[in-house]
């Protein structure tokens, strides 16, 4: 009997080694990329760390209790129908202005005076590395790479999944777009095939200037990174987006705490803030934030509008599909912050006209 226990582990041994060798896992820094991570104040004893102290799971939690949980099979984790889309010629946005069209989840194009960028782009239909996890919702997948006009740069807050998609990845190195990204995830792109040329990585509180009138720097986040077994190898980030004349938060994952107001003070408030809204729970508090967390982060950083983003495609979480909009508005009404709250696919124009109209209720 010990003998056939001993097969099986090591049958399962050499079946996670050899899944773990698959391309869509990336890899780790290594190199002259291992030297400058070496040298970032956020990397402490082989691993980047957050500004605060932050665990994965709540003190009085564990990984059981989690898998007890999903088990559960909570009701109303997608959606009973189709999520509705509007399909938005994005070849022929208008140069002049600031525009945004969302795709569903964290993904979306900003195209800022002509310039255009996609954030967080997930195009394959899975929040994973292999096809049969992490599907999206029917209907909240309808746009690809084909669809995008000529992109200038590609945004990537970190290494997850949900965020860095391998398919995607691979259609958009064939066109001349550069990828700006947290430091160490050009790791990735490398293992990918896209060359050192055309990825340009941040630390945090550092910046580019992608033409004259607008500049990108990386600002905190507390959350974590990982796509295999090593964690916490490449950072995690927000982005302020900056023109002549306005200031556009990209907050990629994180939990609240003070960093939001330490954001506004330096930049001095937002147009708009895109903020991640779902796949929260009492089982992880600190890495990703609850809808009373979400607005308190929008008057942190003293915003104009927020946008809700990280929802409505993927089930990452065990809340229905749909609680995170319907608490955040209430708690949006309570407090008087204004949202914007697009369909798929719906033509965003910041600082003239943002959709507000409720279209998750079913």
């Amino acid at each position: 009997m010990l003998f056939y226990l001993l097969i099986v582990m090591l049958f399962l041994i050499i079946s996670i080694i050899l899944l773990l060798q698959m391309p869509q896992f990336g890899a780790l820094p290594s190199g002259e990329r291992l030297e400058r991570i070496k040298k970032s104040p956020n990397y402490k004893n082989g691993s980047f760390q957050n500004l605060i102290p932050t665990p994965d799971l709540a003190e009085d939690a564990s990984y059981f209790d989690i898998l007890k949980a999903y088990l559960s099979f909570p009701k109303n984790l997608a959606p009973s129908r189709e999520i509705p889309y509007i399909k938005t010629d994005l070849k022929n946005l208008p140069d002049s202005g600031i525009y945004l069209v969302w795709f569903g989840h964290s993904s979306y194009l900003l195209k800022v005076n002509g310039k255009c960028i996609l954030v967080d782009p997930v195009f394959s239909g899975n929040a994973s590395p292999v096809s049969f996890f992490g599907e999206n919702y029917k209907g909240s997948n309808r746009y690809f790479v084909e669809d995008m006009p000529n992109i200038d740069l590609v945004l990537l807050s970190h290494d997850h999944y949900d965020h860095l998609d391998y398919e995607t990845i691979l259609k958009l190195k064939q066109t001349s777009t550069k990828f700006y990204c947290s430091l160490g995830v050009g790791a990735h792109l490398n293992k990918w095939g896209i060359s050192d040329d055309r990825i340009v990585e941040f630390d945090w509180w550092e910046s580019a200037k992608i033409d004259s009138g607008i500049q990108i720097t990386a600002t905190p986040a507390r959350h974590f990174s990982g796509r295999g077994l090593k964690r916490m190898q490449s950072l995690w980030s927000s982005f302020v987006l900056e023109t002549n004349n306005t200031k556009i938060f990209v907050g990629g994952d994180s939990g609240y705490d003070s960093t939001f107001s330490k954001i506004s003070e330096r930049f001095g408030g937002f147009d708009l803030a895109i903020l991640e809204c779902g796949q929260y729970n009492k089982y992880w508090p600190y890495i990703h934030m609850m809808p009373n967390e979400i607005i308190q982060a929008a008057k942190d950083l003293n915003t104009k509008v927020l946008l809700p983003v990280h929802w409505s495609k993927f089930t990452l979480a065990l809340h229905p599909w749909n609680e995170p909009i319907i608490e955040l508005k209430k708690f949006a009404e309570k407090e008087g912050v204004q949202l914007c709250t697009p369909m798929i696919g719906q033509e965003v124009q910041i600082n003239q006209t943002y959709p507000d109209s409720v279209w998750w209720e079913f």
